[in-house]
Parts: C-alpha cells; sequence; structure tokens
C-alpha cells in the first residue's frame, strides 16, 4: 500500500465508526484509533513498516489541517439604543468565537474601528473547522458584545455597528 491508499483507508476507517483498527501485512503494520466519547476529536494513525532484517520504521500520520472558510455574519434590522440607530451583527453559526486569527496575533476589528463591508470580523470555531465571518455591513464598531474564545449561539448578537 502507498501513502495515499493508507490515507484513504483510515478515512474508510473514520466514516464506518469503527474507533479502532489494526492491520498487519509481510511489509507493513497499521494501527488507527478514531475518536469516541471521553477523547478529542483527533484521528491518530500509525503505520509500521518492516525493513529488511527485521527492522521496523514507524511513521505518525498528521491528521490534515482543514483550511478556513469564509461565512458572512448575519445583520439584523436597525436597532434602537440611547436615542441612536445601529445594526446588530449576528453570528451565523453555533460554535466559539474568536476575536483573533491565531493566540499570539492581534483583534481582528475592536470597539471604535470602522469596518467594511466583507472584511473579516472573527473567526467561528465549529466542529474543529475555523470559519473566518465577514461582515456584511460596513460602518463603526460600537461595541463588541462577545468576548474572544466565548461560545457562541446561531443568531446570537456578536457587535453593534453604526452604519452612518
Amino acid at each position: 500500500m502507498d501513502l495515499k491508499e493508507i490515507q484513504e483507508f483510515i478515512k474508510s476507517i473514520v466514516r464506518s465508526g469503527a474507533t479502532e483498527v489494526k492491520l498487519e501485512t509481510n511489509d507493513f503494520k497499521l494501527s488507527v484509533t478514531t475518536p469516541n466519547k471521553g477523547r478529542g476529536n483527533e484521528v491518530v494513525s500509525y503505520v509500521q513498516q518492516v525493513q529488511p532484517q527485521n527492522q521496523v520504521v514507524t511513521e505518525y500520520i498528521q491528521p490534515t489541517p482543514q483550511p478556513l472558510m469564509h461565512v458572512a455574519a448575519k445583520t439584523e434590522a436597525p436597532v434602537a439604543e440611547a436615542g441612536e440607530k445601529y445594526l446588530t451583527i449576528k453570528s451565523p453559526m453555533v460554535g466559539t468565537f474568536y476575536r483573533r486569527p491565531a493566540p499570539n496575533k492581534p483583534f481582528f476589528i475592536n470597539e471604535g474601528d470602522v469596518i467594511k463591508k466583507g472584511q473579516a470580523i472573527g473567526v467561528i470555531e465549529a466542529m474543529k473547522l475555523f470559519n473566518e465571518i465577514e461582515a456584511e455591513i460596513g460602518g463603526k464598531v460600537v461595541k463588541i458584545l462577545v468576548d474572544d474564545a466565548t461560545p457562541v449561539e446561531f443568531d446570537q448578537p456578536l457587535m453593534l455597528v453604526d452604519p452612518a
């Protein structure tokens, strides 16, 4: 089996729902452990290739990182607050909202910043996928309603924007 066949085999094991599979041939040994309750969602795979003179080489197959998906944030009709009209940007999905692209990076936006339509305003992690959230409107960010690394619900208000 080549690496591509092994990866396809691992994917079919994950789809089948099996939690652990071991395969042994004259050329290699394959052990795949998939997520179950009480563990994370990471698939752990080890391939041991049997070399001449009974030398064994073990290789850890790293799970492939998922690309960022771009999702437009929802906006609500104007909301009256303190005599002014603001638009509410809401979460387009359930997940964990992050205000920065990585822990050591600055926030996408802060209160008082002027944003443009299509600009990234945060990231929502859902099912181990990081979805970049884009603003559907432009304007000045008046209030950020959700802290960094906070769980959010679908349609939950994330921030207030003054479109003027």
